[in-house]
């Protein structure tokens, strides 16, 4: 997939590098279910200062002023609810106007060299549910339609035949390596490997490599990552893969980190993320190169035989979680305790105490009950 030459707001806006593929979509992967429901001309997603709307125009301006190069299609598609018959009627209406809404403001964009690549959602319903669709899309939308996105990995079976040759981009959950392994299998060409971020909240540092485990044990599979948080690394000053040339490996160790997620310090997210990207980008590009030498049936069996089929579990506690991460429930208990509290009385001496002078000295702070000189 190219990436545009054009002038991108929004990759200037993030700084990201220009050899990078930036993609536009509706909504953040994996979505969180939202409590209202989608309407003829919106979906409901979740921002960063809560659940909001959006109008399908809004979303058109912005990909006709953001710039990226894929835009992914909105879909009338909510995350864990199972649409009952009349919603099932709507679905593939609305996800052919919100369609042709993007094809024809993408069209009306003066620069037609550098037009952002349109993938078209599949809806994770039967064919038959979704015929007119359908057969809009092979027929008056399919030169303008660059490839598909995916909910589910039954509707790679609903493209049509004229479009199997069309890219495909999986919107669906995955939950390590062997699920992308097994999705390139059945066709699909991008991901959103979301469990990745997972991994590094939770203090787990990746470390398969692609086709083969680099250090093979005795008849057993291999982790697929290391759980930082285990006291073992409290000592240990080997880097987090000895072979790897990550910006953390050749900088620092599993101890240094270690000592940093005990602290809660977030460099220790950051290191651990930079490595676990470094970790996934390096599986990729074998992919690829496997795919290439038209191996990769046979090296997808041999990374099954070699490592365990999920990521390890942790044994801490990561980053301070954020707003759509928490559930919202009636009479939940928090996620993470309190960083910080008041210790025993000290709440009624405080309030009891006059305040200080600005020329207070340490005694006299001590004296009122605001400090505590320690030996």
């Amino acid at each position: 997939m190219p990436v545009a030459t054009g002038d991108s707001r929004l990759r200037n806006f993030i700084a990201l590098q220009e050899k990078s593929l930036l993609v536009l979509g509706p909504r953040r992967q994996p979505p969180v279910p939202a409590r209202a429901s989608n309407t003829n001309t919106s979906i409901a997603i979740q921002t960063a200062l809560g659940f909001a709307t959006l109008e399908s125009d809004d979303y058109v301006e912005a990909a006709q002023k953001l710039k990226p190069d894929v835009i992914l299609g909105m879909a009338d598609y909510e995350y864990l609810k199972v649409p009952g018959a009349k919603r099932l009627e709507k679905m593939g209406d609305r996800t052919l106007a919100w369609t042709q809404a993007m094809v024809a403001g993408l069209e009306a964009e003066a620069d037609s060299l550098n037009k952002p690549a349109f993938f078209a959602p599949m809806l994770p319903i039967e064919s038959l549910q979704q015929s007119y669709y359908l057969d809009e899309l092979q027929t008056d939308l399919a030169e303008r339609i660059a490839g598909f996105t995916i909910h589910e990995k039954a509707s790679l079976d609903a493209i049509p035949s004229n479009m199997r040759h069309l890219p495909r981009c999986a919107l669906t959950v995955l939950r390590g390596p062997h699920d992308i392994l097994d999705q390139i299998a059945l066709g699909v060409d991008m991901f959103i490997p979301s469990f990745v971020g997972d991994a590094t909240n939770a203090g787990i540092a990746l470390t398969f490599t692609f086709p083969r485990a680099k250090i093979l044990s005795s008849g057993q599979r291999i982790s697929l990552g290391i759980d930082l948080w285990t006291a073992i690394h409290t000592s240990d000053t080997a880097p987090i893969v000895k072979e790897c040339d990550c910006y953390t490996c050749n900088n620092h160790h599993r101890a240094y980190i270690r000592h940093l997620l005990d602290a809660k310090e977030m460099l220790a997210w950051v290191l651990l993320q930079i490595h676990n990207h470094h970790i996934i980008e390096a599986f990729f590009a074998s992919v690829r190169e496997s795919i290439g030498k038209g191996t990769f049936e046979m090296d997808h069996e041999q990374f099954e035989k070699d490592y365990e089929g999920e990521l390890p579990a942790s044994s801490g506690q990561g980053p301070r979680l954020r707003g759509y991460e928490v559930k919202s429930g009636k009479g939940e208990s928090r996620r993470n305790p309190r960083s910080y509290h008041t210790l025993d009385d000290t709440r009624e001496r405080l309030a009891e105490a006059p305040l200080p002078s600005p020329d207070a000295d340490g005694d006299d702070i001590e004296q009122r009950g605001f400090a505590e000189r320690l030996p």
